[in-house]
């Protein structure tokens, strides 16, 4: 697995590297935005670490110009901790936060539940699912509306994958949190909300009169077949 770090903080860096290598896996490191685009454009990567304040090109620029041409995972790192900064981070395109100072214990964790989220591990069996206009190739883990492929992030796809499989099932915020994302954020729920309307943006022919990802008022989120 290979993981690329990128923070202007080079002693923070080190350190991230030489943890992340002792867990077995291959980093490399990157230390502005610009540089962080270019090295994820040239290298196969399995997942990235994204620091948001950096000189020159910050973190979600940076964030927003990866995805133009990759949905490798995203972690990012600030050094705030408002609600505010975390949904602008997801709204770019991010797929995991961590607010400044982190225990190095936790980082790993998170690295660990995203990395076996985005390569499959433990994922239902192949195949795929169909649901109206929407497929899921399961196995290459990729979405098609209507004939077209969507490009969807990790988050998103293991997000409707399993409301897709549950049809009619309906899920709060703190089930998907910890049901997709691995655990809980502690009360910050909104992480759910930000990645159900970009999934309503891109799999849904109104967005703002979804057909399949639906809200049950006061309790979740639900898949309508």
């Amino acid at each position: 697995m290979r993981i690329l770090v990128v923070d202007d903080e080079k002693l923070l860096v080190k350190g991230m590297k030489f943890n992340l290598e002792n867990e077995g896996y291959e980093v490399e490191c990157a230390y502005d935005g610009a540089a962080a685009v270019e090295t994820a454009r040239d290298g196969r990567f399995d997942l990235i670490i994204l620091d948001v304040m950096m000189p020159e090109v910050d973190g979600l620029e940076a964030c927003m110009r990866i995805r133009e041409f990759s949905n490798v995972p995203i972690i990012m790192l600030t050094a705030k901790s408002e609600d505010t900064d975390k949904i602008i981070g997801f709204e770019c395109g991010a797929d995991d936060y961590i607010t400044k100072p982190f225990n190095i214990l936790e980082l790993k964790a998170r690295v660990r539940a995203l990395l076996r989220r985005s390569t499959g591990v433990q994922r239902s069996s192949g195949g795929t699912l169909t649901v109206g206009d929407i497929t899921l190739d399961t196995e290459q883990r990729v979405a098609v509306r209507e004939g077209r492929t969507v490009d969807l992030t990790a988050k998103e796809y293991d997000l409707i994958e399993l409301l897709m499989r549950n049809p009619r099932r309906v899920y709060s915020r703190e089930n998907l949190m910890n049901v997709v994302w691995g655990y809980s954020y502690a009360g910050d729920y909104r992480t759910v909300d930000v990645h159900i309307r970009r999934l309503r943006e891109k799999l849904e022919k109104v967005p703002a009169e979804p057909e399949h990802i639906l809200t049950k008022w006061g309790v979740g989120y639900y898949f309508k077949a």
